[in-house]
């Protein structure tokens, strides 16, 4: 695992190899054990690795048997073997054993088509010296990160926007448009960051850019959900356990230590299984508890691991909450509100105090319909007893006047809207449409009028999507948005910051066709979520208290955190002069939301921590960094312009 950066410079000064350092040391944490840099001319490539595969001969930038190509790589490829025995058939000579030259090589053979052939996760850059064009690509379901921005004629590109910022510090522009779509989803899917000329590569894209010209394009998507409806169920338990079982064997191959990451969930129970099944010794496993016990999972993972005979590592976390925020909000480049950060970070480091690579079973809940706000939305059919113009006339004309402490105020809200809005609300935290927009202030309300609002493009996902059944659309809108967006973004940063390599055998692309091509009855039947892979991990031993218990997630216990422990910081923070002064927020109603949790009125944990993340980002990263890059933190009232750090 590595992180990649890189400068391409059409117009302006060449890129010089102290940029090129400082762009690399941003990101140390992603690559500890090497350095790379390639600089000629107006290109400069640059990498930090983790060394997995060849650990001795590896270094990169790989480059072809001329020279003329060549490739900084962050990610694995399971299929490199295959396709190197077909390399070398073809001629092709290999002066490493990595699966990095496999790119380099197939770069030769097909072009930018040379994606269609890896099985793996990646964000990847090619430049070919001879057609003085550079190639990124980014994995199909989004697992690694790749970043870039085109600016006067220069191309920087970097697995983390700090890379791009090191090397360009101008560049630290806040995009107000990227904080809207965090205030609403609690994270900023792609293609926007909190950054105005930065964007991110989305999932099954790739980029070329040649004579100063830039075109993205999309070489994977989804293929149509539903269509596979197998012969019985005995067929499709026997076709699932097989796919999956081989996607986890692929994930096996290191040259150093690894294990996995075990929540005592469905889907790590089910890797932790069939790499137990794989492996010939004990199959190192980690998790983490809480002293609370309605959020401690610890219990039903070390069922797991008693059953499938495993080293078990737990850790029972009573974190120091405001220091571990101080450090990572530090590192978080962008606003990110979902507080399962804390527990995977620590799992992670505890992880890698054991191995360097790590699976784990993420994929699981949108492939199968894990959540729990699928079969809500499913069950519910009053609104489609509704008249649109009666929901509208309700939301408009009697919602915005009913008390807001009123019992089941902001339900009635919800099931007047048709299915599609009904399930994009349920994923908004704080929307400036007219629903619930009390907390924002008055300017910036003003300002995202002239937006295009963030829940239209997660319509037009679901508007758009390969399916026909309600299920399959709500999933795919999650696959395009929330699992690239929160839920890999979350492991690849946590894990990274621990230089921890993390894999997900369920987000196998080929596994993941053949997931989506299943008929909704067997991801989910008579509000049973995930039916068929909960009875294949029935088939492969996981205990039934495990697999038929409510659903927890990695959560936090948040409300007794800002009742207790922080209840005395809050304020000290949220309602401080420089947070009050930013301008996003309405201060009276900051303070209203405050005293209502803290007296117990109402659980407000999960909108404080997201004003909790987004002030100490202002404090830790973005006022950081500006004065890292020679700029102030703007204060004041809100910039509708944008501001410098």
């Amino acid at each position: 695992m590595c992180g990649i950066t890189g400068i391409v410079s059409e117009a302006g000064p060449p890129p010089d190899g102290a940029t090129l350092h400082r762009m690399c040391q941003s990101m140390v944490h992603r690559g500890p054990d090497d350095q790379g840099i390639y600089l000629r001319g107006s290109v400069g490539l640059g990498m930090r690795r983790l060394s997995i595969i060849d650990v001795a001969g590896g270094h990169q930038p790989i480059h072809n048997e001329d020279q003329t190509v060549w490739v900084v790589f962050n990610g694995e490829i399971y299929n490199f073997l295959e396709l190197r025995a077909g390399l070398e058939k073809r001629g092709h000579r290999f002066y490493t054993n990595t699966d990095t030259e496999v790119v380099a090589h197939l770069y030769e053979e097909l072009g930018a088509d040379c994606v269609q052939q890896l099985r793996g996760m990646f964000g990847l850059a090619v430049y070919d010296e001879r057609k003085r064009s550079l190639l990124l690509a980014r994995d199909r379901l989004g697992k690694k990160p790749l970043h870039y921005a085109l600016v006067d004629g220069r191309l920087l590109f970097g697995s983390e926007i700090k890379a791009i910022l090191a090397g360009s510090p101008e560049l630290s522009e806040v995009d107000q448009e990227g904080l809207l779509y965090f205030f609403n989803f609690n994270y900023i899917p792609d293609p926007f960051t909190a950054f105005t000329h930065i964007r991110k590569l989305p999932p099954g894209h790739l980029l070329e850019y040649k004579n100063g010209r830039l075109e993205v394009r999309q070489y994977w998507d989804f293929p149509p959900f539903g269509g596979l409806d197998p012969g019985s169920e005995q067929e499709c338990l026997e076709e699932l356990e097989h796919r999956l079982a081989e996607a986890t064997r692929l994930r096996l191959i290191s040259d150093v230590p690894l294990g996995a990451l075990l929540s005592g969930g469905v889907d790590s129970s089910i890797v932790v299984a069939l790499m137990a099944r794989a492996s010939t010794g004990p199959v190192k496993t980690f998790s983490i508890g809480f002293r609370n016990a309605d959020f401690n999972e610890a219990p039903y993972a070390r069922q797991v691991a008693e059953k499938f005979a495993t080293e078990h590592h737990e850790l029972v976390v009573d974190p120091d909450v405001h220091q571990t925020l101080e450090y990572l909000t530090g590192m978080l480049e962008e606003p990110f509100g979902d507080s399962s950060i804390l527990p995977t970070y620590y799992v992670s480091r505890l992880a890698r105090e054991h191995v360097t690579v790590a699976l784990s079973g993420d994929g699981g809940d949108e492939l199968f319909a894990g959540y729990d706000r699928y079969w809500t939305n499913l069950r519910s059919r009053l609104p489609e007893k509704i008249p649109q113009r009666a929901g509208r006339f309700f939301r408009e004309s009697i919602y915005p006047h009913l008390p807001k402490e009123l019992y089941g105020r902001r339900f009635a809200y919800s099931m007047t809207l048709p299915l599609r809005d009904r399930y994009i609300d349920g994923l908004c935290f704080q929307s400036v449409e007219p629903a619930d927009r009390s907390l924002f202030s008055a300017d910036f309300l003003a300002w995202a009028k002239t937006r295009v609002l963030p829940a239209e493009v997660f319509r037009n996902y679901f508007d758009r999507a390969p399916a026909q059944d309600p299920l399959s659309r709500m999933q795919y809108l999650d696959l395009k948005t929330y699992l690239p967006g929160d839920v890999l973004c979350k492991v690849d940063r946590m894990s990274m910051a621990t230089s921890l390599e993390v894999r997900s055998p369920l987000l196998d692309h080929v596994f993941v066709e053949w997931a989506v091509s299943l008929a909704p009855k067997w991801r989910m039947r008579m509000g049973q979520p995930k039916y068929v892979l909960k009875k294949v991990a029935e088939r492969l031993g996981v205990p039934s208290q495990v697999l038929y218990r409510p659903k927890q997630g990695f959560a936090l216990p948040l409300v007794h955190w800002f009742r207790e422990q922080l209840k005395d910081e809050l304020p000290e923070l949220l309602l401080d002069s420089r947070a009050l002064q930013r301008g996003y927020f309405d201060p009276k109603a900051v303070r209203r939301v405050l005293d209502e949790h803290s007296r117990g009125r109402f659980d407000h944990s999960g909108l404080i921590w997201q004003l909790l993340i987004f002030e100490l980002w202002h404090r830790n990263f973005l006022a950081n960094a500006g004065k890292k890059n020679g700029c102030l933190e703007p204060a004041g009232t809100f910039p509708i312009a944008g501001a410098k750090c």
